[in-house]
């Protein structure tokens, strides 16, 4: 083998001082195979090395939390032997390269990480992020990405149920595709990856080996460049109708006792999968080479350890159920293959054509990696912005219709209609995609799982730990707005360079402000990912810590939906309203102004509303409920009328606030509600100390705001469903 150059070092991500980590650990200098590992073990995608200091200090315990961050995703417990396993992930620099696969893959390995625990995953949902509508490549990568997200679940059968799609100029050169999935699992019966028993076999499964997906994980750590298209070959290539077959073959195997540990091959492929196996098991691997699957001719040691082909798993199986097992892979048509024995001696070494091509120590690589202490500059803190300080619109409605209609704020219907929401069977009528959050019934029961994604970047921008807050505290409002119990979040963290202080003052801010809403909101974070280096050539992307809420209703019965349900119904606006209009949708989409501060978020109101409005529903004196967040009353009661078809009579009863302001302010812990008895809701209310007034009636099909004018619901519904589908059915769009 060649000897290892300054150069072929720096080619693997490595810098001077971890590479002197690497020869004091090794004792001597690595060959290749060896530096290849250490390369994908130790980049910012596999070992969180500038972000773990922080990820630290997150809450991820709970009574209901049976295994929180630290395996391939968090469970909780929902009663009934019942288990929820969850989390989110990014595939940002992949989809950005090769949209269609980069995005498919990232489906497919989010699902991975679900199903290798032993649940079958019951929804997707995912957040995507991508540049401005008239950038040149934006509708090619929407395209694109949303046919892989697609394609990906509807072959596994898996409902895609939620998500959010949004536009912005930082995410011109960089987009992000987060993928979440949920699962169902026995609470009995649950897998977790770490290796035991001395002598078992090792078994690899499922699809074989290629040479797609090499440094993958390698790519992901690093910012995009002027050479961001000859990456192609990096971008992984899925298939989901082989991934349904593992699926199937592993939740079959799991039936039995023969799995002593399994985890699936993401990030980095059979190198990290092996490394996290025998380092959470406290033992050694011995593994040859010679017996992987592979799909192609020659492949070196190098490649199979660094491959990221998709749809493999590795498991530990106890003696003698070999065959069994074998039997069960081999009967839905995958690959099954011995490639290995625990041992006692803490290293992987790998064998191939009768020599040792690699002797590693595991816990350097798997636990000793690189952990920094970036320096960080905080965000500076915003000069107020007064409601008196905003132009206020001529005409109210017009400016409500141009709202509910622009990029950013238009019915993402022709996104989610290219997902199958309703296979399984289980998608309530309410939890369709389109409302505050999805539901999915457990199936065969009342019980229904609620889930949500959300993060306003632009807050987070203006203030991190006010944007970290507001991220939890929305999925905390749009799973209660339903009826349902927040549990628990997974977190997406999407930044640009942690190199640059004040990027990282924004990751440390939003990683504070998360803490603080789980703590205050007891919503502990369970799983998740962090994805740095979204930026190209020194432009960031707006901070982005996306948060998938997970939820749960007894009675799904008892949930509402967002949506006006009856005439005459009374609708009362539930939270305090001081008409914040910093970093709100108005300023930017109609002044073009991204000036303010971000809106502070109550914590003590967030959990005492979310408590209150949840009681209500669950009592059935609420009939519709909405949270309000961008946009703010006047969206939020457009949303509920063009959900319903119905009109509404409304009024302000603030008595202080400029119309513009009580209309489009951006205050949070605020939810609109409708009911047949406003007095009683109101006096229940005043009696928990959550403040409430009645604004209106639902009456007509006409939205109706006094000092603001009339506008047929008709008219913004359509304009609503309109540009979507006409910006992606372009005369000048070529798909290809």
């Amino acid at each position: 083998m060649s000897a290892i150059t300054p150069e072929i070092v720096a080619e693997h991500g490595l810098s001077e001082d971890e590479y002197k980590m690497v020869l004091e650990i090794m004792g001597r200098e690595p060959n290749i195979n060896e530096l290849g590992i250490f390369s994908v073990m130790w980049s910012e995608h596999c070992s969180y090395k500038s972000s773990k200091k922080w990820l630290k200090t997150l809450p991820t315990k709970a009574p209901w939390v049976i295994c929180g961050p630290g395996e391939n995703a968090g469970i909780i417990d929902i009663g009934d032997d019942d288990a929820i396993i969850f989390k989110m992930e990014s595939h940002n620099h992949p989809s950005y390269i090769e949209p269609y696969q980069g995005a498919a893959t990232g489906v497919g390995g989010i699902m991975r990480d679900v199903f290798t625990m032993g649940a079958r995953p019951i929804a997707n949902l995912n957040a995507l992020r991508f540049g401005v509508p008239e950038h040149p490549k934006t509708r090619h990568l929407v395209h694109g990405v949303v046919e892989g997200i697609g394609g990906y679940g509807n072959c596994m059968g898996v409902p895609t149920v939620g998500g959010e799609v949004e536009f912005d100029a930082s995410y011109d050169g960089n987009i992000l595709v987060n993928a979440m999935c949920v699962g169902l699992a026995d609470a009995k019966n649950i897998f977790y990856c770490a290796a035991a028993g001395i002598g078992n076999p090792v078994v690899y499964v499922g699809s074989k080996t290629g040479r797609d997906g090499i440094h993958g994980a390698t790519m992901a750590s690093t910012e995009f460049t002027a050479d961001t298209e000859e990456k192609r070959p990096t971008v992984q290539v899925g298939d989901p109708f082989t991934e349904k077959l593992l699926l199937e073959a592993c939740l079959e195997l799991m039936q039995t006792d023969a799995i002593v540990a399994i985890q699936d091959m993401g990030a980095a492929g059979l190198t990290s999968s092996s490394f996290e196996m025998a380092s959470s098991g406290g033992v050694g691997i011995d593994m040859n080479l010679d017996n992987v699957p592979q799909r192609e001719e020659n492949m070196t040691p190098y490649e199979m350890m660094l491959s990221e082909s998709q749809e493999r798993m590795l498991m530990v199986l106890k003696p003698g159920k070999e065959e069994m097992a074998k039997a069960i892979f081999e009967k839905w048509e995958l690959d099954f293959s011995i490639i290995g024995t625990i041992t006692n001696t803490g290293r992987m070494r790998l064998f191939h054509g009768g020599e040792v091509v690699a002797d590693l120590p595991i816990n350097p690589l798997a636990q000793a990696s690189p952990e920094y202490d970036r320096p960080y500059v905080p965000t500076p803190k915003r000069a107020p912005l007064a409601p008196g300080d905003v132009k206020a619109p001529a005409d109210c409605m017009a400016t409500i219709k141009a709202l509910v209609s622009s990029p950013n704020g238009c019915s993402k219907r022709w996104v989610w209609e290219q997902y199958d929401h309703m296979v399984m069977g289980d998608t309530t009528g309410l939890g369709r995609p389109g409302g505050d959050a999805a539901m999915v019934r457990i199936h065969g029961s009342q019980k229904a799982i609620a889930m949500s994604s959300d993060v306003t970047p632009r807050y987070v921008f203006a203030d991190p730990v006010e944007g970290g807050r507001q991220a939890v505290a929305e999925t905390y409002r749009n799973i209660s707005a339903t009826g349902a119990l927040p549990m628990a979040i997974t977190d997406n963290m999407n930044f640009g360079n942690p190199q640059r202080p004040e990027i990282m003052g924004q990751f440390v801010g939003a990683v504070q402000g998360i803490g603080e809403a789980c703590i205050a909101l007891d919503y502990p974070v369970v799983s998740g990912n962090v994805s740095l280096y979204n930026e190209t050539n020194g432009q960031g992307i707006l901070p982005t810590p996306t948060i998938g809420g997970v939820g749960v209703i007894q009675d799904v019965s008892k949930a509402v939906g967002m949506g006006f349900v009856a005439q005459g119904e009374a609708i009362v606006l539930i939270g305090a309203t001081a008409g914040h209009l910093g970093c709100s949708q108005y300023l930017a989409e109609i002044e073009g102004r991204k000036d303010g501060p971000a809106p502070h978020v109550d914590l003590v109101a967030e959990r005492k509303n979310g408590d209150f409005v949840r009681g209500q529903i669950l009592a059935g004196a609420i009939t519709a409920c909405h949270d309000l967040s961008s946009g703010g009353l006047g969206v939020g009661l457009a949303e509920m009328a063009m959900k319903s078809g119905l009109g509404a009579d409304v009024e302000d009863q603030s008595g202080e606030l400029p119309l513009h302001a009580w209309l489009f302010g951006e205050d949070q812990a605020r939810y609109l509600a409708t009911t047949k008895d406003a007095g009683a809701l109101l006096a229940a209310a005043k009696a928990a100390g959550v403040v409430a007034s009645q604004i209106g009636i639902v009456d007509g099909k006409d939205l109706t705001i006094a000092g603001a004018g009339t506008i047929s619901v008709s008219k913004l519904s359509d304009a609503h469903e309109k540009w979507m589908p006409d910006y992606m059915a372009h005369p000048d769009f070529e798909v290809g």
